[in-house]
């Protein structure tokens, strides 16, 4: 299959869509502007209660007559562009693939050396947030704003938090089972390579802010190098280094020790201005950066809680060896904010991060529906994803029943080759909702080969479904329609058959916004779906009931800005206590509870509104590979830039061989 790199077949048409669409854009953006003076945030209103001399009302008096004016200047251009931008819609491509051109900062070809299936196994860990990047005056109906400021900081926080190497920390203990509230866990069990380095007691492993040489890229020489120094570890585990905390009470480590290591975090070298990006220096909430605020990975300052000592492999490292390469950053057993894994039945690990996962190998995005915002997230999602697929969907009346205005607002971003893409749109949208073209969004990657040269592939899948509250029959059918086209992507481009395979499937994974959640009973019919008896949802016990530990991804907008939510960390240690996520989280509309989220002191049911999904399914895959679920976390990075929680799950391949 063909990938489209560009919209249109031709650069006449590109140029003559272009020329359309410039006749349009005054109008819009006019319009854009004018609605959204008059739909203020609440951060905006908090703003002007402090204005006593009521100095925006006195600039939207005297804006609105100027944009009037000049919106019915703009409107007959307008009008000659959309009879030229319409038709053309017709030969337009339903995304656009980008590929990095930069060879020096590739590596998409290098990861596929990587895994030859030989090991034990490779994880993959996969992403996915809706951004609520919509025109400016759409976007403050959510309350949020500034978007084209808010794309460029959402692609900086995902990539600066995807950049950082996978630490591992083994937490020596025998008394205590908790594990830090304020930093990402990827708890993966020590392999047996690496038990010379862990004593009996609790084993947990954390991501900690790294900066170092190689930020810009988690695959250079230097790293594999490194890595090779610390025994095998699993071929999935890239730029990982083993931290040991010795087992205190409480997991603490002495103020001798923490002075310590303080001093040589202190001692490191400057972070690579690869990572510090050229992000606007925003005065909106929604980019500014707080004292203790790690959510963009680049303060060089020190955490406010312990820095840990490093040991690797048998000795201990030579500290200037690690002062030049590494500055750790992590709050290991804070007293005040301590969580413990209640669960001790899951078979994964799981929690409430402040950053995105290291090694984040695939994202899937929802609600990128302006252009520009789209081209300025790409931007920055290209200092580390190599592959990015955008701009999907269909516009005019082309490939859907109703008129279309915007795209399907998907987006994916992988480090690893896209093989095949496909779109489709459903066809029964209603209301707002119809305006959009929603759809899904099928992809193909390949993700290593065989010593035999059979390549081995993994399918990704990323939809957006309904949103109008009520429209029950309309997401089961959109569902019905998104199962018919994953079995159909599957067949058509699949190249090998059961006698002679050419390809392996590693992991089938589908993501997105379905816009229903697991314990309201008007989602009773999506809940009961047959989707969830082919795909695992790793949070979900059974319709209609969650895991104790599964909270709500869907945020109350009238808190974004409140100063107990706006950061990652602040965020992160609300969520984690449940009088906070009953005052943050939206949750199931009660007839004998106000609509209104903030403070609400009644029992509810579940832990909020759990609306994006993460779903993994062993049909289909390789019969002699096993797919589990590593670890799944809720993400706070981007707090204050959009009302949704980003989710991430890491999967295991395992492929029952050993070692070599």
């Amino acid at each position: 299959m063909v990938l489209y790199t560009s919209p249109f077949p031709n650069s006449f048409l590109s140029v003559l869509h272009s020329f359309s669409w410039g006749l349009i854009f005054p109008c819009y953006w006019l319009a854009d502007r004018l609605v959204g003076s008059f739909v203020p945030t609440t951060y905006e209103k908090r703003q002007r209660a402090d204005d006593p001399c009521y100095f925006h009302a006195l600039c939207i008096i005297i804006t609105t007559p100027i944009y009037l004016a000049l919106l019915v200047a703009s409107l007959p251009f307008a009008l000659i562009g959309f009879l030229l931008w319409s038709p053309l819609q017709s030969a337009r491509r339903p995304y656009i693939y980008s590929r990095l051109k930069d060879k020096n900062r590739a590596n998409g070809a290098t990861l596929l050396t990587e895994w030859k299936a030989a090991g034990s196994g490779k994880s993959f860990c996969f992403g996915s947030a809706n951004v609520c990047l919509l025109p400016d005056s759409l976007a403050r109906f959510n309350n949020v704003f500034n978007t084209q400021a808010r794309a460029k900081e959402i692609g900086r926080r995902i990539r600066n938090g995807a950049s950082r190497p996978q630490i591992k920390i083994y937490i020596d203990s025998p008394t205590n089972t908790s594990i830090s509230a304020a930093s990402f866990s990827s708890l993966v069990s020590p392999q047996a390579g690496d038990n010379r380095t862990v004593n009996a007691g609790i084993k947990r492993t954390t991501s900690m802010e790294y900066k170092g040489d190689n930020c810009g890229s988690n695959n250079g020489e230097e790293n594999r190098e490194d890595k090779g120094g610390s025994g095998e570890p699993h071929e999935g585990e890239e730029n990982t280094c083993i931290v040991r905390i010795n087992g205190e009470e409480n997991g603490h480590m002495s103020d001798t020790e923490t002075d310590t290591v303080n001093g040589q975090a202190r001692a490191s070298g400057p972070a690579d201005p690869s990572l510090e990006g050229d992000a606007e220096i925003s005065k909106t909430p929604n980019h500014k950066q707080k004292e203790g605020d790690s959510g963009s990975l680049d303060s060089c300052s020190a955490s406010r809680e312990s820095l840990v000592k490093v040991r690797v492999g048998d000795g201990t490292v030579d500290q200037s060896t690690v002062n030049n390469k590494l500055l750790y950053k992590a709050s290991i057993m804070k007293k005040t904010s301590v969580r413990k894994k209640k669960h001790t039945d899951e078979t994964f690990d799981h929690e409430i991060s402040a950053f995105f996962p290291a090694n984040l190998d695939f994202l899937c995005l929802q609600e990128v529906f302006d252009k520009r915002a789209a081209e300025k997230l790409k931007e920055q999602l290209h200092h580390y994803f190599e592959y990015i697929v955008y701009d999907v969907g269909v516009y005019s009346c082309h490939g859907c029943c109703s008129f279309k205005f915007v795209n399907s607002g998907l987006l994916f971003a992988s480090r690893y080759p896209v093989m095949d893409a496909a779109y489709h749109c459903y066809p029964n949208g209603r209301g707002m909702d119809s305006l959009a073209s929603k759809g899904a969004l099928f992809l193909k990657v390949q993700v290593g080969s065989t010593p035999q040269d059979q390549r081995i592939v993994g399918y990704i899948s990323c939809t957006h479904l309904q949103a109008i509250a009520g429209d029950t029959t309309v997401r089961c059918e959109q569902l019905d329609m998104l199962q018919d086209w994953l079995s159909e992507f599957r067949k058509s481009t699949s190249s090998s058959s059961t006698a002679n395979p050419e390809e392996l499937v590693a992991f089938d994974v589908l993501c997105g916004d379905l816009n229903f959640d697991n314990c309201s009973s008007e989602d009773k019919l999506e809940q009961q779906h047959s989707l969830f008896t082919h795909y695992k949802d790793p949070c979900r016990v059974g319709p209609g009931e969650d895991k104790p530990w599964a909270i709500g991804t869907l945020l109350d907008p009238e808190g974004l800005y409140d100063d107990e939510v706006c950061t990652p960390d602040n965020l992160q240690k609300v969520l984690e206590s449940e009088e906070g996520r009953k005052g943050y989280l939206v949750y199931p509309t009660s007839k004998n509870h106000s609509s209104s989220q903030k403070g609400r002191k009644a029992s509810l049911k579940g832990n909020g509104r759990r609306i994006d999904y993460m779903l993994y399914t062993e049909e289909g895959l390789y019969l002699e590979w096993k797919v589990e679920v590593e670890e799944f976390s809720f993400i706070t990075q981007l707090a204050g830039l959009t009302d949704h929680l980003p989710v991430a799950m890491r999967l295991m391949v395992s492929t029952g061989e050993d070692d070599p």
